[in-house]
């Protein structure tokens, strides 16, 4: 999002964006909040992966955690083993192959969370900026869900295995974790180190959204680097 970008042109008049592009492209409207948008719809968006892990992801890890039994879960062969977050843990010997086609099922899952939204948040960006004539509204956020959920990638297993026994009087400790990828994701967005800035001049939707791709990618990189000191704090 490019700050104080609110300038209008002349639309046309007769074109109106329909509804649902308003929807997604204010984030469920939370680009409608004041002040500083751009941050209510980033807490929007850090709310609905948590409503998502809690309701999809955690159940899954759940049963896994909670089935004892061989045989013990890697990807590979050889030197070319890959750990997983369950590596190493009894597993249920009839639930092996399930839980190997529930983990890659997941992995895709959020791979293709953000990218799906992308490229329907560029589809729907493209109508309300037709229809407003403003280059890059501030009520657009869409951006901003698809920067924080690319950032919160590296949490993924972590916190769906911390969350059970972390709610309730300890829920503050998974306050570091979570705040660390959405303050970096905004540190990022607002600071525009290269090349943040220079692809804004996209078009349309594709300029709103890709500064912020490429930011939520810079703390992707920042988090994963400081899981090791993250993890401390739900042990």
């Amino acid at each position: 999002m490019i700050p104080g970008s609110d300038t209008a042109s002349s639309p046309p008049e007769s074109f109106r964006a329909p509804r649902w592009a308003w929807w997604i492209a204010t984030g469920f409207g939370s680009g409608r909040l004041r002040p500083a948008p751009g941050t209510w719809g980033s807490v929007a968006a850090l709310l609905a992966w948590l409503l998502f892990m809690v309701l999809v992801v955690t159940p899954f890890v759940s049963w896994a955690l909670h089935h004892p039994g061989p045989p013990r879960l890697f990807l590979g062969y050889g030197a070319l083993q890959i750990a997983t977050p369950f590596s190493g843990l009894a597993l249920p010997s009839a639930g092996g192959r399930a839980l190997a086609l529930g983990y890659w099922g997941f992995e895709c899952l959020f791979l293709l969370l953000p990218i799906l939204l992308a490229w329907i948040g560029v589809k729907a960006s493209d109508l309300v900026v037709r229809e407003t004539g403003w280059k890059d509204p501030g009520f657009i956020v869409v951006d901003e869900w698809v920067g924080l959920w690319i950032a919160l990638w590296p949490l993924r297993w972590q916190l769906a295995m911390d969350l059970p026994r972390a709610l309730g009087s300890e829920a503050w400790r998974l306050l570091p974790m979570l705040l660390v990828p959405f303050l970096l994701f905004r540190l990022f967005d607002i600071w525009k180190p290269w090349p943040i800035h220079q692809i804004q001049v996209l078009p349309e939707g594709q300029g709103i959204l890709a500064d912020d791709v490429v930011a939520g990618l810079y703390a992707l990189v920042a988090t994963q680097l400081l899981m090791p000191v993250l993890t401390q704090f739900v042990r």
